[in-house]
């Protein structure tokens, strides 16, 4: 008895430090520039999305953001303007995704910039961690979302708050139907 005791918190602390590790890069890449005065830097903690959720609304629509936003544990922004280095910024975020750990989700890429959204799940159902990381001819950013996530009421919060990139979440399910993933048009 006491050594399966012994094994199941062994399991959880060997869990635990592999989640930390996972984070581990992309934190170091928050950290680099974080401190930089030419990169704009947001971290939201849990505390704040608690006192979003206190707020009165009229639509249900509302109520599922707020509903939604409860659950989430955390938001970093690192966002850098009049970048001369966007690019080289992105492919170098990219480059420090932990790929076993992460799975692309959406690629999206216009003339002037490409964005990739990244999930780790933490079950089949139910996504623990957001990662985007955008970069173009002049603007860069990474953003973390982490708890537990519901991409589509993400997406209009995206829109409710006007997070670049966060909007395009909402039309991840219309991505995913059989005439548009082939590419027809409707």
């Amino acid at each position: 008895m006491i050594m399966k005791k012994g094994a199941v918190i062994l399991t959880a602390m060997l869990l635990s430090v592999a989640a930390m590790a996972q984070n581990d890069a992309i934190s170091k890449f928050f950290s680099k520039y974080q401190n930089d005065e030419s990169f704009t830097y947001a971290n939201i903690s849990s505390k704040m999305f608690s006192m979003f959720t206190n707020m009165e609304v009229e639509k249900k629509e509302d109520q599922e953001v707020l509903n939604a936003i409860s659950k989430l544990k955390g938001l970093r922004i690192l966002q850098k303007q009049d970048a001369r280095n966007a690019r080289e910024l992105y492919k170098e975020a990219l480059a420090v995704i932990p790929t076993k750990e992460y799975e692309e989700l959406m690629s999206i890429r216009d003339q002037d910039k490409d964005m990739k959204f990244f999930v780790k799940e933490i079950s089949p159902s139910k996504i623990g961690e957001l990662l985007m990381i955008m970069g173009g001819n002049d603007e860069f950013m990474v953003l973390t979302l982490f708890g537990e996530i519901d991409l589509k009421q993400v997406g209009r919060m995206g829109r409710q708050m006007d997070i670049d990139g966060l909007k395009n979440l909402e039309k991840l399910d219309d991505k995913k139907t059989p005439a548009n993933s082939k590419g027809d048009k409707e």
